[in-house]
């Protein structure tokens, strides 16, 4: 069985001073800026969103933000299964869209 934060070895942040993914306010637009193109941003997000981290960015997402969307949706009992789920679907419809687009393409 694999470690749940094998994750973090993946991660775009992970040569950066972890200092700098714990600043306020418009620093913090900066540091997300890093989370853009991660690998494993949802795996990141997932589990602030399950161990309820306070501080710091995480998944693309400040502490604000993920402060909020816990209130939004108080009856996740796994953030990381729904994140994965959406993310397995809207992986399945961007290959659909494509496929779509190529047939389309081909006929025309």
């Amino acid at each position: 069985m694999s470690n749940t934060y094998d994750w973090a070895s993946r991660g775009a942040c992970r040569s950066t001073d972890p200092d700098t993914l714990f600043v306020q306010g418009a620093a913090q637009n900066r540091v997300k800026t890093v989370c853009l193109s991660c690998p494993v941003r949802t795996e990141c997000l997932a589990d602030a969103l399950d161990n309820r981290i306070e501080f710091g960015v995480w998944g693309g997402m400040t502490e604000r933000e993920r402060r909020a969307l816990l209130r939004r949706r108080p009856n996740v009992v796994s953030w990381r299964r729904l994140l994965e789920t959406a993310r397995a679907e809207h992986q399945r419809m961007v290959e659909v869209t494509s496929a779509s687009s190529a047939s389309s393409r081909r006929a025309g």
